[in-house]
């Protein structure tokens, strides 16, 4: 498992976040090291390194233990006022490998996926607010495997 970051981080992204990859690669953590320690899942844990999540008071607190970095500066930069811009990162389909394929598998699939949730809910969608994900390696004979879980509340459209 590597924790090693390479710092090829996106354009655009809060200072603070080269602060935190700085830090946890300083301490040789992987997200699923600090998210254990800090009492969350690793998904949002590495949403947060990437701006791209709102960390509570006691996750601060708690971050600031673990990366060594003062709770005063983590507040002053992820405090109250730090409101994430969501889905911000990149312009375009991506150019990184693995995003790209992320990004391909929806538009292939994501058809198909609406279907299906519409299939089984009815008409409305998944949340990404009232929301976990989950990534895990399953080992395989002919290679590793890849396997992404969204869990996501039906959000029925209102009609009035």
């Amino acid at each position: 498992m590597s924790t090693q970051h390479t710092f090829n981080l996106p354009e655009g992204l809060p200072p603070i976040c080269f602060a935190l990859h700085e830090a946890k690669t300083k301490k040789q953590l992987s997200f699923e090291q600090i998210a254990k320690e800090i009492g969350r899942g690793e998904v949002f844990v590495a949403a947060l390194f990437y701006g791209q999540a709102k960390p509570e008071k006691e996750d601060i607190t708690k971050l600031s233990k673990v990366l060594n970095i003062p709770e005063d500066h983590l507040t002053a930069q992820l405090g109250e006022h730090f409101y994430p811009s969501k889905g911000s990162l990149g312009h375009g389909p991506p150019t990184d490998p693995t995003l790209y394929r992320l990004h391909e598998i929806m538009l292939v699939y994501g058809q198909p996926f609406k279907s299906l949730i519409n299939e089984k809910f009815g008409d409305g969608i998944m949340s990404a607010i009232d929301f976990t994900a989950d990534v895990q390696k399953k080992e395989d004979p002919k290679g590793d495997r890849v396997v992404i879980t969204l869990d996501g509340k039906f959000l029925p459209y209102k009609r009035w």
